[in-house]
């Protein structure tokens, strides 16, 4: 057994003890505050490492772009090189906010109709676990983009931990070993994915073993070594375009050569006097998250109180319209006009909230997708950083569900994404999230599918105020959503706006999901005002910073929901 040497790895007692409360626990709810910085990702060990660079002078992209590669090694289930995502960066010395997609996309022989059966049905089996469901990753072009953007290391000492990492190993945690387990059926489908995740008989490591990724390691040496072209166009594209091949798969090394991240207008919207920023399309995220803040304005939601009956009618009534304006008008805007200022204007919520009875909910099937101004007729993980300076990211990639695909790349070591599924494979028939889908996020060729992904940043002026974000699929939308209301609205510090209990509507099916901890008679006042009620588990994990207003304080939120840990230098 190896024994970790690097110091980059060791775990700070201060950052295993930065999220001691548990949803279900009475204990005061309390923020890391810090004054140099802030760090908050979903692993201890991301953390401090993030943490690291900051204390030795790196600004916040040196930081998130460390800790993206070393998430790729220590969480397989969503940190990733073979998948795709979204950073929004906020520069200190500069207005407004900058937007780098790097989600993946459709490889050149993708068509509409891939994923249908002989009969003309959707073959979900096809879009999410065979060859054919990985698109183009992007995270290792997304992360390279935003470093030459704005960072001040070199890509190889972004990647030199997660390197370490990978070749020597670290210590299995219980969380590791149980969510290899949980998903050990389809991980043991594949012979390449197999040598990676368990022993030679076929069992799980066991917690505090050395969990080491050679393949890996190698295929992060030669991306330090050459740069993205080892990825895009060297040896690792030629084991992907290798593997495709074996397996029936349509993604080539021309496609990996072809992709290309792209700089993007982040959606803007203003709620109570701050500015919100979010992220743009091929993400429905920040539409809706303004689409919905653009509603809930005109209610005074503070009189109302958090998570009360008619506060979470509201939530619901504005959350429904939303989604099924998604489910028309949302896609790849470098293929499908996407009426994005019509969708985000005042004016369309206050024609929306005119549709809203305050004491009775609306049956989903009387909800259409609304005409906005100027129209003719997505397992993800999320981390916030900030620096003393004032730069700030907003970070959410994925790999769609818990271990994509459950494809390894054979001699590369990584997971492929099945992002593929969130496509529409066939316009109405929900994904696997339950999300409807139109024509306008039909499969096609280099075309980027559409997100739920929902960084954000909430600025005062012109400074950072709020960093936040979550995975969960549908749920990333109106968990974001949340936090922002929680600390505006209801004046939560940031960690009690991270732990209280989420509701979601995304309009069909037609109910809302509540976490556990509402209260029975606000369930049953939801109840008599029309409302279908399902209780669920907990909903996202929404790492999240609040800055004061001079950023010299820096407040930082582990979602416990997934033992996110937050720290600073």
């Amino acid at each position: 057994m190896k024994i970790l040497t690097c110091a980059v790895i060791w775990i700070s007692v201060a950052a295993v003890a930065a999220n001691p409360f548990a949803l279900d626990k009475g204990d005061v709810v309390r923020p890391i505050v810090t004054n140099h910085g802030m760090v908050v990702t979903s692993e201890p060990l991301a953390t401090q490492i993030g943490v690291n660079v900051l204390g030795n002078g790196g600004n916040a992209v040196d930081a998130a772009v460390t800790v993206g590669f070393v998430l790729a090694v220590i969480r397989p289930r969503a940190g990733n090189i073979g998948g795709g995502g979204f950073m929004l960066v906020k520069p200190a010395d500069r207005n407004g906010v900058t937007v780098i997609d790097y989600r993946e996309t459709a490889p050149a022989a993708a068509h509409r109709d891939m994923f249908l059966d002989a009969d003309g049905n959707a073959d979900s089996q096809a879009s999410r676990f065979t060859h054919r469901s990985a698109g183009v990753p992007g995270t290792v072009a997304g992360l390279a983009m935003a470093l030459e953007r704005a960072g001040t290391i070199s890509l190889a000492e972004a990647l030199t931990p997660a390197i370490a990492l990978a070749a020597d190993g670290f210590p299995a945690s219980a969380r590791f070993v149980d969510s290899i387990a949980a998903y050990a059926e389809r991980l043991h489908t594949w012979p390449a994915t197999e040598k990676v995740f368990f022993n030679a008989d076929g069992t799980v490591c066991k917690p505090g073993e050395i969990f080491v990724q050679k393949d890996l390691a190698e295929t992060l040496q030669a991306i330090a070594d050459k740069g993205t072209d080892a990825f895009y166009r060297g040896q690792t594209a030629a084991l992907i375009e290798a593997e495709m091949k074996r397996h029936g798969g349509v993604m080539t090394a021309a496609d990996l050569a072809a992709y290309a991240p792209r700089i993007r207008e982040p959606v803007h919207g203003t709620y109570r006097g701050y500015d919100i920023f979010s992220m743009s399309p091929p993400s429905s995220g920040g539409v809706h998250i303004v689409q919905i803040l653009n509603i809930l304005e005109g209610y005074d939601l503070a009189a109302s109180g958090h998570n009360s009956a008619r506060t979470i009618h509201l939530l619901a009534e504005a959350m429904k319209r939303a989604y099924a304006d998604r489910s028309k008008y949302l896609g790849d805007p470098d293929f499908v006009d996407v009426p994005v200022a019509g969708l985000t204007t005042k004016a369309y919520a206050q024609t929306l909230r005119n549709g809203i009875d305050e004491g009775y909910a609306t049956p989903s099937r009387r909800v259409a997708p609304g005409t906005p101004p100027g129209w003719e007729s997505g397992e993800t993980t999320h981390f916030s950083v900030v620096d003393r300076h004032g730069n700030a990211v907003s970070n959410t990639y994925t790999i769609n569900f818990g271990f994509g695909s459950g494809i390894v790349v054979d001699g590369a070591g990584f997971i492929l994404n099945n992002e593929m599924d969130d496509f529409s494979a066939k316009p109405g028939v929900p994904n696997a999230y339950g999300l409807i889908g139109g024509t306008a996020n039909a499969v096609a060729a280099n075309k980027r599918m559409l997100s739920s992904m929902s960084p954000t940043i909430v600025l005062k002026d012109n400074k950072p105020f709020l960093i936040t974000g979550s995975p969960g699929g549908s749920r990333i939308i109106t968990t974001t959503l949340q936090v922002i209301v929680n600390v505006i609205d209801f004046d939560m510090n940031i960690q009690a706006a991270v732990n209280a209990p989420r509701v979601h509507h995304q309009w069909l099916p037609d109910a809302i999901r509540l976490e556990p901890g509402i209260s029975p008679d606000t369930i049953r006042l939801l109840g008599a005002m029309g409302h279908t009620i399902e209780i669920k588990s907990v909903m996202g994990a929404a790492n999240s910073i609040l800055v004061d207003i001079d950023n010299t304080t820096f407040h930082g939120a582990g979602d416990p929901r997934r033992s996110g840990i937050a720290n600073g230098p």
